[in-house]
């Protein structure tokens, strides 16, 4: 459609009450995929532990039901019932019908929250194909319905209660959410196990009336519990060191532990909100841990050689730690609240992370030597890895501008317009290179699988080959000279066979950019290209399919057609038998037997796929489905490389008992 020419006041549009929320859903909760549906709850329970900080609330409970609502119950205040002076309506249709609109705006109602802006349950109201909320409060039980976003009658009152609190129940508006509208338990799990941890005074559970799992999240040991779950499958050097004090109205958290690992684990929190890029508050603890360790270790003459100088990475290396802060007025970069700005706030953290962890180094004596020990080890292996560093460089395989010889680049230039894919195989990547679109598609075949990072230091993946290939494709350096904005490529996307094979290799590969380059993760640089398990093919018509139920779909398209009591022969092929007997067929001028029916052929692998079919079907920008890969929550991110990656077998053991009944087209 051409715009039109004329262009005045009268085409400014202003969208009024909350029909900005569905014109624009993305802006308020990110997409409306899964992780959007899910941050429905997130909101309602946030505005739950609010009153759990404000010492109201001990008890939180979420049902997802049988109908694909969700109901979140409190036991706190209650939203405020009597009417909103200025709007002439109760304020309980205040707080679900009007963007920023809440107490959290004023410091006598809550002291801190996670809730800054006032636009989380009217969001969830706006978003939801009905919503219904129950108010306790003054001894009467107060009750209103609303039907996307807008109020189908006036609060009333519905009975008599003893109890306090809000229930809100609601159902993801399918107009919104397309194909995504049912919630997940295991989904809502980890963040209902995270909130548990950060307030030890709440219970909360969790209930799937659809799947019948239940459970109780409370952790009275708060932080320390924390530690202990995100290192249950290491082997931890001392027991959790737990810091906690209060400044300007500030208070602080800080548990952390050192393991027998390599990887660093921080997760840090203002005011429950994960802050994934970190921020004011986990600077200050960075540099309190780093200055404190090493006075200690020099006043105690514990390095030995004079030659290493210990820096903050090796004081990190194998480090758990979890900070918590609760910040009156903190300022996020926008509503996502990833990154804490409040400058005072690192010299709060800093100046009560010194004091306690000196204390607690004076004190325990054999812990400060234990981890002193641990942290010279880590600046031995960062020095070789710099004399490999060097090593490498000098035989022009890691910062040269020689690119890998396997690597067929593509003719822009441009990252913001340029893809990698990271190919399963010479034979697969032979396919892609061919079907390709050179202008813009790059491809660098693996050969076997990588090194597991999880398990090595950095001078043992330097040896790898694989592992060079890739860092020098994309361009960044590696170790201390890794510098992400030099990235050649926007995307970077993982092509495996969909088998267990493919699937192990993928999450090297994720294991790898998890720890080493986790910014590409969360800038959404990484994705897993989606092959096709089936082609179906009846005649002259084939199409792909990505799952069985695709499958099936074809297939009754076929059968669409066939007169009543008709049923069309089915065969299943692989690729290799289909295109077998369709040559022999040819050379002698006949059509094959299997042919004259619906043939099915299953792919087992990316190189049964000819170079045009790899184009239409994984490659083709305007054809190819591709998963971005991020991180919903980063303590559960790194619990699920641990237990998949790390040393320990029991729980690795564990995690495939829970999930076995979950596998489909497993390989025997």
């Amino acid at each position: 459609m051409t715009p039109q020419q004329d262009y005045g006041a009268q085409d400014i549009q202003i969208l009024k009450g909350l029909e900005a929320v569905r014109k624009r859903p993305a802006m308020y909760i990110g997409d409306v995929g899964t992780r959007g549906l899910h941050h429905l709850v997130y909101e309602i329970v946030d505005n739950s532990i609010d009153e759990v900080l404000a010492g109201f609330a001990t008890q939180i409970n979420i049902t997802l039901n049988e109908d694909g609502s969700a109901t979140v119950v409190d036991d706190g205040r209650g939203i405020p019932t009597g009417i909103h002076p200025t709007e002439g309506v109760s304020a309980v249709q205040v707080v679900m019908t009007t963007l920023h609109a809440g107490g959290k705006f004023d410091k006598n109602v809550y002291k801190v929250s996670g809730g800054l802006h006032g636009v989380g349950a009217s969001v969830v109201n706006a978003l939801s194909e009905w919503c219904e909320v129950e108010v306790h409060q003054d001894g009467k039980i107060f009750f209103q319905r609303y039907e996307r976003g807008e109020p189908i009658e006036d609060l009333k009152v519905i009975g008599k209660t003893k109890k306090t609190g809000t229930i809100v129940r609601w159902k993801p508006d399918p107009d919104i959410f397309k194909g995504s509208s049912m919630m997940r338990f295991d989904q809502l799990r980890e963040r209902m196990m995270e909130l548990s941890f950060l307030n030890p005074q709440v219970t909360i559970t969790l209930a799937d009336l659809r799947t019948k799992e239940d459970e109780t999240f409370h952790a009275s040991g708060g932080l320390r519990d924390f530690v202990k779950h995100t290192d249950r499958s290491k082997i931890s050097l001392h027991k959790p060191v737990f810091i906690e004090g209060e400044r300007d109205f500030t208070p602080v958290e800080i548990c952390f532990e050192y393991n027998d690992g390599f990887q660093e684990n921080l997760f840090s929190y203002v005011n429950n909100i994960n802050t994934h890029e970190g921020g004011t508050h986990v600077a200050g603890f960075k540099a309190a841990l780093t200055r404190t360790m090493n006075t200690y270790a020099q006043k105690n003459n514990l390095v030995k050689n004079d030659k290493i100088t210990l820096t903050g990475d090796d004081f990190r290396e194998g480090l758990t730690a979890i900070i918590s802060v609760k910040v009156p007025e903190p300022q996020f970069e926008g509503q996502t609240k990833t990154k804490l700005g409040n400058s005072d706030v690192k010299s709060i953290v800093e100046g009560i992370m010194n004091e306690q962890l000196a204390q607690f180094l004076e004190e325990n004596p054999p812990i400060g030597k234990r981890i002193i020990e641990k942290v010279f080890r880590a600046a031995e292996a960062r020095e070789a890895a710099r004399k490999a560093r060097d090593i490498v460089r000098r035989k022009n395989a890691l910062e040269n501008s020689a690119l890998p010889g396997k690597l067929a680049d593509c003719s822009i230039n441009d990252p913001e317009h340029c893809e990698i894919y990271l190919v399963e195989g010479d034979s697969a990547g032979g396919s892609a290179k061919q079907g390709r679109d050179r202008r813009f598609q790059a491809i660098l075949p693996l050969k076997g699988k990588i090194l597991n990072v999880q398990r090595a230091r950095l001078h043992k993946m330097l040896e790898n080959e694989e592992i060079r290939n890739i860092f020098t494709a994309l361009g960044i350096g590696l170790g201390e000279q890794q510098d992400l904005t030099k990235m050649r490529y926007g995307k970077v996307i993982l092509m495996a066979d969909a088998d267990v094979d493919g699937a192990h290799i993928r999450t090297l590969i994720l294991t790898l950019f998890y720890n080493h380059m986790r910014d590409l993760i969360e800038n959404g640089n990484v994705y897993i290209a989606q092959p096709p398990l089936y082609k179906v093919k009846k005649g002259k018509q084939e199409f792909y399919a990505y799952n069985d139920e695709e499958r099936d779909e074809i297939l009754k398209r076929f059968r669409s057609g066939l007169k009543k009591g008709e049923e069309e022969e089915v065969v299943i092929l692989n690729p290799e038998a289909a295109m077998e007997a369709e040559t022999a067929a040819a050379m002698n001028g006949e059509v094959p037997k299997e042919n004259k029916g619906i043939v099915i052929s299953r792919f087992k692998g990316l190189g049964e796929m000819n170079p045009e079919q790899l184009w239409s079907t994984t490659m083709n920008p305007e054809t190819r489905t591709l998963l971005q890969v991020n991180i919903e929550s980063a303590a559960a991110a790194a619990d699920i490389f641990e237990t998949l990656m790390g040393d320990e077998v029991e729980p690795r053991r564990a995690f495939i008992e829970k999930n076995a009944t979950y596998v489909r087209n497993l390989d025997i």
